[in-house]
Protein backbone atom coordinates (compact mmCIF):
# COMPACT_ATOMS: atom_id res chain seq x y z
CA UNK A 1 0.00 0.00 0.00
CA UNK A 2 1.34 3.42 -0.95
CA UNK A 3 2.30 5.81 1.83
CA UNK A 4 1.00 9.35 2.04
CA UNK A 5 4.41 10.48 0.78
CA UNK A 6 4.11 8.29 -2.32
CA UNK A 7 0.71 9.83 -2.95
CA UNK A 8 2.31 13.29 -2.72
CA UNK A 9 5.11 12.20 -5.08
CA UNK A 10 2.48 10.94 -7.54
CA UNK A 11 0.48 14.19 -7.14
CA UNK A 12 -2.53 12.21 -5.91
CA UNK A 13 -2.86 14.51 -2.89
CA UNK A 14 -1.78 18.15 -2.58
CA UNK A 15 1.24 19.41 -0.69
CA UNK A 16 3.09 22.69 -0.42
CA UNK A 17 6.09 21.59 -2.50
CA UNK A 18 9.23 23.70 -2.09
CA UNK A 19 11.72 21.54 -4.04
CA UNK A 20 11.56 18.72 -6.54
CA UNK A 21 13.89 16.90 -8.89
CA UNK A 22 14.06 13.37 -10.31
CA UNK A 23 15.20 11.83 -6.99
CA UNK A 24 13.69 13.99 -4.22
CA UNK A 25 10.59 15.92 -3.31
CA UNK A 26 10.37 18.36 -0.39
CA UNK A 27 7.31 20.01 1.07
CA UNK A 28 6.16 21.94 4.11
CA UNK A 29 5.14 19.86 7.12
CA UNK A 30 1.42 20.24 7.90
CA UNK A 31 2.19 20.31 11.65
CA UNK A 32 5.35 22.46 11.82
CA UNK A 33 7.56 22.25 14.89
CA UNK A 34 9.62 25.32 13.90
CA UNK A 35 9.05 28.39 11.72
CA UNK A 36 10.61 26.41 8.86
CA UNK A 37 9.77 22.70 8.85
CA UNK A 38 10.28 20.92 5.54
CA UNK A 39 10.03 17.19 4.85
CA UNK A 40 12.61 15.90 2.36
CA UNK A 41 11.59 12.58 0.81
CA UNK A 42 13.25 10.28 -1.73
CA UNK A 43 11.10 9.39 -4.71
CA UNK A 44 11.97 5.75 -4.10
CA UNK A 45 10.01 4.04 -1.32
CA UNK A 46 12.53 3.12 1.36
CA UNK A 47 10.56 2.27 4.52
CA UNK A 48 13.14 3.12 7.21
CA UNK A 49 16.76 4.08 7.69
CA UNK A 50 17.39 0.37 8.35
CA UNK A 51 16.22 -0.45 4.82
CA UNK A 52 18.78 1.65 2.94
CA UNK A 53 20.84 -0.41 0.52
CA UNK A 54 24.08 0.52 -1.25
CA UNK A 55 22.16 1.13 -4.49
CA UNK A 56 20.11 3.80 -2.69
CA UNK A 57 23.16 6.02 -2.25
CA UNK A 58 22.16 8.33 -5.11
CA UNK A 59 18.84 9.04 -3.35
CA UNK A 60 20.51 9.71 0.00
CA UNK A 61 23.04 12.07 -1.56
CA UNK A 62 20.24 13.81 -3.47
CA UNK A 63 18.36 14.31 -0.20
CA UNK A 64 21.35 15.99 1.47
CA UNK A 65 22.01 18.18 -1.56
CA UNK A 66 18.33 19.18 -1.57
CA UNK A 67 18.55 20.06 2.14
CA UNK A 68 21.56 22.28 1.44
CA UNK A 69 19.73 24.08 -1.37
CA UNK A 70 16.47 24.46 0.57
CA UNK A 71 18.30 25.80 3.64
CA UNK A 72 19.97 28.39 1.43
CA UNK A 73 16.71 29.30 -0.33
CA UNK A 74 14.89 29.73 3.00
CA UNK A 75 17.72 31.85 4.43
CA UNK A 76 18.66 29.51 7.28
CA UNK A 77 21.98 28.15 6.08
CA UNK A 78 24.09 30.80 7.79
CA UNK A 79 22.43 30.78 11.24
CA UNK A 80 21.91 27.04 11.17
CA UNK A 81 19.26 24.38 11.07
CA UNK A 82 18.57 20.84 12.24
CA UNK A 83 18.05 17.69 10.17
CA UNK A 84 16.28 14.78 11.83
CA UNK A 85 15.17 11.35 10.74
CA UNK A 86 13.16 8.98 12.88
CA UNK A 87 13.51 5.22 12.59
CA UNK A 88 10.73 2.82 13.55
CA UNK A 89 8.19 3.19 16.32
CA UNK A 90 10.50 3.86 19.29
CA UNK A 91 12.31 6.46 17.18
CA UNK A 92 9.04 8.28 16.52
CA UNK A 93 8.59 7.34 12.86
CA UNK A 94 4.97 7.79 11.80
CA UNK A 95 5.20 7.43 8.01
CA UNK A 96 7.17 4.40 6.89
CA UNK A 97 8.81 6.07 3.91
CA UNK A 98 12.26 7.41 4.75
CA UNK A 99 12.30 11.19 5.16
CA UNK A 100 14.31 13.96 6.75
CA UNK A 101 12.86 16.83 8.73
CA UNK A 102 14.59 20.15 8.01
CA UNK A 103 13.91 22.55 10.88
CA UNK A 104 15.05 26.13 11.31
CA UNK A 105 14.10 29.76 11.51
CA UNK A 106 14.74 30.14 15.25
CA UNK A 107 17.17 28.84 17.88
CA UNK A 108 16.19 25.20 18.35
CA UNK A 109 17.80 24.53 21.72
CA UNK A 110 19.39 21.32 22.90
CA UNK A 111 18.34 17.90 21.71
CA UNK A 112 17.52 14.97 23.96
CA UNK A 113 20.85 13.53 25.05
CA UNK A 114 22.05 10.96 27.54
Amino acid sequence: MATIFTKIINKEIPASIVFENDKVIAFKDINPQAPIHILVVPKKEIPTLNDIEKEDSEYILAMYLAIKEIAHDFGISENGYRVITNCNTHGGQEVFHLHFHLLGGKPLGHMLAF
